[in-house]
């Protein structure tokens, strides 16, 4: 897939993905429950995707926000 993430978008996902991840992890946010799962699920994909630079939803979109 090709990049279509800016750094803003980038750095925003990181920042969110662990502030996810860390509230499952640290928080009685129903601790098995499908909010937790949900947490980590939401957190760990914003976290890859700004890793990879690559949103799937964009692509499906059209939607790119890095330079060409």
């Amino acid at each position: 897939m090709t990049k279509n993430m800016g750094n803003f978008d980038r750095g925003l996902r990181i920042v969110v993905g662990i502030a996810l991840l860390i509230a499952a992890f640290a928080t009685d946010f129903g601790a098995s429950g499908w909010l937790h799962w949900t947490m980590i699920a939401a957190g760990g994909i914003f976290v890859v995707t700004a890793l990879i630079s690559t949103c799937p939803l964009y692509a499906i979109f059209g939607i790119r926000t890095c330079q060409r």
